[in-house]
């Protein structure tokens, strides 16, 4: 009995190592096919308008009410201790070094990594990949190595957004609605939001996208048969790369602040 217990533990063990190491054998693929030429200028494009451009809804929806939210805790919590004046900076602090780049991701594998997993895996089960390869074309370069420039290049500006209308959201709550100063909102936020805090979730979000391509690419190419096999790798993908951006966020958080 617990010789059967052991052999469990132990093949749940050696799966999961071997998952790992699949994973960073096609994220090593496609970092060497994204660094060599030629590359696909069009394909990219496409794919930045498919990935930034049809998320700019959700993430100026997002971002808004994230700040609101925001605003309207925070000016109740600090109104106790007399520092309401400080609402500019905790808004535009807490959107910059952590809200904006963790929810913008999240809001992007939902709505963007669900569908370059399904993208994918359709073209896996109807043998189109295969299709490539036979005619002598990198399916890496064509397929995936895009998605990974289009989301590096998309996660800041949309994180950017999302700072951005997050703290007019803010300043519309504690401005317009509960009676603060605008002059007040605005100084406090240039005086302590530094360029330290920006570059860190710029960096934070161009990790991000690395992760939603990586994982949604990964879980598309590896999909099962028929579509249940896609609709198991589409869920995957979302849950796996949303951990993987919490998880990552820790440690990026550890070291950047």
């Amino acid at each position: 009995m617990l010789l059967d217990a052991l052999q469990r533990v132990g093949h749940i063990v050696l799966h999961g190592l071997s998952a790992v190491g699949r994973m960073g054998l096609f994220l090593l693929q496609i970092v060497v096919c994204a660094l060599t030429p030629p590359w696909k200028g069009r394909l990219v494009l496409n794919r930045i308008v498919f990935i930034g451009t049809q998320s700019v809804l959700v993430i100026a929806l997002t971002g808004g009410f994230t700040g609101m939210v925001l605003a309207l805790q925070g000016y109740h919590a600090l109104s106790r201790f007399g520092s309401d004046a400080f609402l500019g900076p905790l808004v535009a602090m807490s959107l910059v070094r952590e809200l904006g780049p963790v929810v913008a991701a999240l809001m992007v594998t939902g709505r963007a990594g669900s569908a370059i997993t399904a993208e994918i895996g359709i073209m896996r089960i109807s043998e189109q990949l295969d299709a490539m390869e036979l005619m002598g074309l990198n399916p890496f370069r064509y397929v995936v190595v895009p998605n990974l420039l289009a989301a590096m290049i998309a996660m800041p500006l949309l994180t950017a957004m999302f700072d951005v209308i997050g703290i007019w959201g803010g300043y519309l709550i504690g401005v317009k609605t509960l009676g603060m100063s605008g002059g007040t909102y605005l100084a406090e936020v240039a005086q302590y939001l530094e360029w330290s805090d920006i570059s860190g979730g710029i960096w934070k979000s161009l990790t991000f996208g690395v992760i939603i391509c990586w994982v949604s690419c990964y879980k598309g190419w590896h999909a099962g048969f028929g579509a249940e096999g896609v609709s198991r790798a589409t869920t995957q993908a979302v849950v796996l790369a949303s951990v993987l951006i919490l998880v990552w966020d820790y440690f990026m958080t550890s070291v950047l602040f």
